[in-house]
C-alpha cells in the first residue's frame, strides 16, 4: 500500500538500467495486434542492484539465478530482527541493505514513535546505522504500517519518504548516514495512509505525491495531488506539476526512453515518467520539465500497483478492496500530437495491490484474491493458463532466472515456472506475515517476514 515550472534544463543520465513490458487481457477488447515484444532493454541491466521498489525501472526481475523450489529457516545466510511489522520494501546494492522500520504501535493513531532509516552489511546482516525520525502517526488501513515506503538509491545517496498525522517528508542520506538535506512537503491527506515511494531519475529525486480530494473520512481535508521533482545533491525544488486529485494512488513510476525501446531516433525525443491514477489514468510526463506529454484516462478506482513497461507499451492496474479491478495496457505515443491507445483490458482476475511482471513476452499476474495467471503479450494479450493459489495478496511478484516467486499476506510463498505451460506449484510457509515485495540483491533473496529480514543466497548469483 501507499504517492514549479522548471527553471533549468536537466542533463539526465540514468544510474540503473531501463526497462520494458507489455501487457495484456483476461477479458480483451484489443485496438489491434501489437507490434511482437521485444524487450530490449533488458538486455541494459549489467548490474543486480535492487535500488528501488521492485527492482530497476519496476521489473521485479533478474534475468539469471535461481530459487530452491522450498526453503526454510535454516537455508538463510542471516536474520536480523526488526522493530515492527512493517510492509515497506528493502532496497540493496552489492554491498548494503536498506529499509525503513518503525517502533510506533500499529493501532494507535496520534503516538509518538520513529520511523527509522536502516542500512546493514548485505554480507552478514549487520546494523551499519540507523537513523531516526520523530513520527505522530495517524489513522490508516489496517493492512497499511508506520514505514510503508521503500526507499530509493543512486550513487552516493540514499533517499526516503514518510508521511504522518503532520505531512509528507523526503530526507537524503550519504551511504555512510550523514545526513544531507530535508524537505517537509506540507500536508498530506489520504484515508489509507502514506505509501509513496521516491525514485531517483539521473540528478533528480521523483515523488508522485497523490493525496485524496474526494469519498473524504469526516476528519480529513481535502490535499492537492502532484509530481514532485527535487535536485538530488540539494533538494532543491526542480518542478511541480499537479494532477487531478481524487483518491491516492501509490505506484512508483517508470521511466520510458523512447529511442531505447526502438520507437525514436529523433535526437529532441522526450524520455517519460510513466504513472497511473484515478484521475488522469494512463500519463506520461516529460522527464525533465514534467510537461504532461499525454494521458489517456482507462481508471475508474484506485491505483496502488506501480506500471510496468515492455517496449512503447505500459501496463498499469487499478481496482479496491470491494473489487472491480482491471488492468489496462496502453501504447505510448511515438510523438507529440499522436494520441495514446489502449491496447487490451483485463477485468477477470486483475491485480490491484501487486505489480505485475513479465518475461519473454509473457505477463505474469497475481490477483489480491490469490488467483495466478499468465498471458501472451504477442498474441493480443491471450490468457495461456491460470491457477488458484489460495489466500489473500500484497506483495509483488518476483522473477529470478526462469522461476516466478508469489508470496500470500499470510506468509505463505509460491514458487513456480515463468513460463507459458503452466507447471506445479511448490508451496511453503515462511513463518509470518508478508507484505513487503522481496529484493534481490547480487547474492541474496531479501524477504520481510513479520519483524524479521532474512537473506537467502540465490544460486547462480555472484558470492
Amino acid at each position: 500500500m501507499r504517492v514549479l515550472v522548471l527553471s533549468r534544463k536537466l542533463s539526465i543520465c540514468f544510474v540503473y538500467a531501463l526497462t520494458a513490458v507489455m501487457a495484456a487481457a483476461a477479458s480483451v477488447s484489443p485496438a489491434e495486434s501489437p507490434e511482437a515484444v521485444v524487450d530490449e532493454a533488458a538486455k541494459e541491466i549489467a548490474d543486480d542492484s535492487w535500488t528501488r521498489f521492485h527492482g530497476p525501472n519496476g521489473r521485479g526481475l533478474v534475468p539469471t539465478g535461481g530459487l530452491p523450489e522450498s526453503w526454510t529457516s535454516d537455508d538463510y545466510r542471516w536474520t536480523v530482527q526488526l522493530d515492527g511489522t512493517d510492509v515497506g520494501s528493502p532496497v540493496a546494492t552489492d554491498t548494503q541493505v536498506f529499509l525503513l522500520d518503525s517502533s510506533v504501535e500499529p493501532t494507535r493513531p496520534g503516538a509518538s514513535g520513529s520511523i527509522d532509516l536502516v542500512a546493514l552489511e548485505l554480507a552478514s546482516g549487520k546494523e551499519l546505522w540507523r537513523r531516526s525520525h520523530p513520527v505522530a502517526d495517524t489513522k490508516r488501513h489496517t493492512r497499511n504500517s508506520p514505514a510503508s515506503t521503500t526507499p530509493a538509491v543512486a550513487g552516493d545517496r540514499v533517499y526516503i519518504a514518510y508521511g504522518d498525522a503532520d505531512g509528507a517528508y523526503l530526507y537524503a542520506y550519504s551511504l555512510d548516514g550523514a545526513p544531507l538535506w530535508q524537505r517537509q512537503l506540507g500536508p498530506w491527506s489520504g484515508v489509507h495512509g502514506f505509501g509513496t515511494s521516491p525514485m531517483v531519475v539521473g540528478s533528480q529525486v521523483i515523488l508522485f505525491n497523490s493525496q485524496q480530494a474526494d469519498q473524504l473520512a469526516p476528519w480529513q481535508v481535502a490535499g492537492s495531488s502532484r509530481m514532485m521533482s527535487f535536485d538530488a545533491a540539494t533538494g532543491e525544488d526542480l518542478w511541480n506539476t499537479p494532477l487531478r486529485t481524487t483518491r491516492p494512488s501509490y505506484g512508483v513510476p517508470a521511466v520510458y526512453r523512447p529511442e531505447a525501446n526502438g520507437t525514436s531516433s529523433q535526437s529532441d525525443a522526450e524520455w517519460q515518467l510513466i504513472a497511473a491514477n484515478t484521475g488522469n489514468g494512463m500519463f506520461g510526463l516529460d522527464a525533465t520539465t514534467g510537461e504532461m506529454l499525454w494521458s489517456l484516462d482507462v481508471f475508474s478506482k484506485r491505483c496502488c500497483a506501480s506500471p510496468l513497461l515492455v517496449g512503447d507499451v505500459a501496463i498499469a492496474s487499478c481496482g479496491s478492496g470491494g473489487g472491480g479491478n482491471v488492468l489496462s495496457a496502453v501504447r505510448i505515443p511515438k510523438q507529440r500530437g499522436e494520441k495514446p491507445e489502449e491496447l487490451f483490458r483485463i477485468t477477470s482476475a486483475a491485480p490491484y495491490v501487486p505489480s505485475a511482471v513479465a518475461k519473454d513476452g509473457l505477463l505474469f499476474t497475481v490477483a489480491d484474491s490469490g488467483i495466478a495467471s499468465c498471458f501472451d503479450l504477442n498474441d493480443q494479450g491471450r490468457k495461456v493458463w491460470s491457477q488458484r493459489l489460495g489466500g489473500n495478496f500484497g506483495a509483488s511478484p518476483v522473477i529470478v532466472g526462469d522461476q516466478l516467486l508469489m508470496i500470500s499476506l499470510d506468509g505463505t510463498a509460491h514458487v513456480t515456472q515463468a513460463s507459458g505451460t503452466r507447471g506445479p506449484v511448490s508451496r511453503f510457509e515462511l513463518g509470518g506475515k508478508v507484505g513487503a515485495t522481496p529484493a534481490i540483491s547480487s547474492r541474496c533473496l531479501l524477504l520481510r517476514v513479520g519483524s524479521k529480514l532474512h537473506c537467502l543466497r540465490i544460486e547462480g548469483l555472484e558470492s
